[in-house]
This record gives C-alpha cells, sequence and structure tokens, in this order.
C-alpha cells in the first residue's frame, strides 16, 4: 500500500499477490450472497443506504451489491451516501466524480465532525469513539430522511473478529459487531454484507479494481490503537496456524450459552439433575 497526502488517493497493492479477478470475485459474491441470505439482510422493497466512506471496504461492498441486485430473486435499490466529516484536505470532488459514472442515486452529506472530534479528545488519545458515535447518529438521522430500510457498513470478518477480541480484553464482554442489527432506537436497521469475507481478499479486488481509495487522517493516522495491537496478534496467529481467523469467526455463529457464565443467558441458578433420591 503506497500512502500519499490527504489531498490524494491511495494506489493499493494486491495483499496476497498476484491473484485471478474472476475466481476473486466468485468468492466475495459466494460470501456476500451467503451472508445476505443467512442473516436475511436485504427483503424484497428495501431501499438500501450504502455508506460509502472512500476506502477500500466500502467501495468493494457497493460494486457486489450492484452485481447482486441485478441476479437477486428480490427487487431492491441501493442509495450511496458519504458523510463528509471535513477533515482537512478531502478531495470533495473524488466520490462524486465516481458515483456519477455508476449512474447510481447518491448523496454527499456535510457535517463537520473532524473539528468537533479534535476539540474534545486530547492529543494522543485515540478518536476513533467519538468518531463513530458522532458518524453513526448523522447516518442514522439521514437514512431515515431518504426513507431507507437499510443501512449497509463495509465492515468484514477482520472487524468483527478484532471487534469481539477488543470487547474481550479491554470492557470485558463477549460482543462483535452483529451481522444484522436494529439500531437502539428501534428505528434503523444497520446490515453488514461482507460480515464473512476476509479483509485480504477485499484488498485484492480493490487493488484489481483500482478505486480511487481516500485516506482518513483521523483515525488512519493512529498507529497505536489497541485496534491495531489486536489485529497484529490476529495476524500472528494467522500465519502460525492458517485458517485460524475462519475458525473464530466459525466459533461466533455456534454459541453454547450453557458452557459460558452469563445468568442471562442461561438459568444456572436453577440446574439441578434429574434423578430420583
Amino acid at each position: 500500500m503506497v500512502r500519499t497526502t490527504a489531498s490524494q488517493t491511495i494506489t493499493l497493492q494486491p495483499m496476497n499477490g498476484v491473484v485471478s479477478e474472476k475466481r476473486l470475485l466468485k468468492r466475495l459474491k459466494h460470501n456476500v450472497g451467503e451472508a445476505i441470505l443467512l442473516y436475511n439482510m436485504i427483503e424484497d422493497g428495501d431501499r438500501v443506504m450504502v455508506c460509502l466512506s472512500g476506502g477500500k471496504d466500502s467501495y468493494t461492498m457497493l460494486d457486489l451489491l450492484m452485481i447482486l441486485q441485478k441476479k437477486a430473486p428480490v427487487s431492491f435499490e441501493l442509495i450511496a451516501v458519504n458523510l463528509d466529516q471535513k477533515q482537512p484536505g478531502f478531495p470533495e470532488d473524488v466520490l462524486p466524480a465516481y458515483l456519477e459514472k455508476l449512474g447510481l442515486e447518491y448523496h454527499i452529506v456535510e457535517q463537520d465532525t473532524y473539528n468537533i472530534v479534535k476539540e474534545r479528545i486530547p492529543e494522543g488519545k485515540t478518536t476513533c469513539g467519538l468518531c463513530s458515535r458522532l458518524r453513526r447518529g448523522i447516518l442514522y438521522s439521514f437514512a431515515e430522511k431518504i426513507g431507507a430500510s437499510k443501512i449497509a457498513l463495509g465492515h468484514h470478518q477482520d472487524d468483527i473478529i478484532e471487534t469481539f477480541f477488543l470487547n474481550m480484553f479491554f470492557n470485558g464482554q463477549l460482543k462483535a459487531m452483529p451481522p444484522k442489527l436494529l439500531s437502539d432506537d428501534k428505528k434503523n436497521v444497520v446490515i453488514r454484507p461482507l460480515a464473512i469475507s476476509k479483509e485480504s481478499d477485499i484488498a485484492d479486488y480493490a487493488a484489481i479494481k483500482n478505486y480511487p481509495i481516500i485516506p482518513c487522517n483521523l483515525c488512519g493516522s493512529q498507529e497505536n490503537m489497541q485496534r491495531k495491537v489486536v489485529k497484529n496478534m490476529i495476524k500472528q496467529w494467522e500465519r502460525e496456524n492458517p485458517g485460524r481467523s475462519e475458525l473464530i469467526m466459525r466459533s461466533l455463529q455456534n454459541v453454547v450459552p450453557s458452557h459460558l457464565a452469563d445468568n442471562k443467558l442461561f438459568d444456572f441458578q436453577s440446574l439441578v439433575a434429574n434423578v430420583e433420591r
């Protein structure tokens, strides 16, 4: 990956060397299609707001949803939405130019969350928490405004696994990013079509497609974030035991409450042996 200044785009290099675009697209389409079916993410008549950040994940998600839309057994709309957070040097022309070529309905929402985050978070502290909360609130409100029934986010399998370990290590919770989520106010449904897609596949596909990647110079510049530490830990595990990430993801889909320790999920208090004495 070659990084440039914030006013320019990024050129991605494949993570797995030379890969076949046809094979890669087939695998990604399969994974996205499986996630949509498994979690009933998209239904007939849905108006899906696809959140496009300018990163490899959201570009790939939009591309795959557009491909699947043409062959899907149900009819649904796609609306691309970008939140311009007013980061210094943000290339405002890149996404509109890209989306115009697709002929897709799109909206650019302008909100200066960048300066809010910089004002409230001390230098050197992680900005992602506040930034994501502000961004989520704005996107939820805009989804209601345009009548979107689903909000599609570009989080992939690696994001979900990393979040699981972050919550375990730093928050004392067994919790990850769900593939499908109902917002606290019950007004929005969030879907993650890339939930069972690997980041390396997405990066390779994005490199082949040569998307105009826009860097984030806020959270993306924080090299010591806990998430990056966890990401490196998982990468090390994967090098030592290839396929471990898939096993971790499978475990998140195969939970056994009776073998954990949460009284809210399993009635340990009333557990007795069913024998006559």
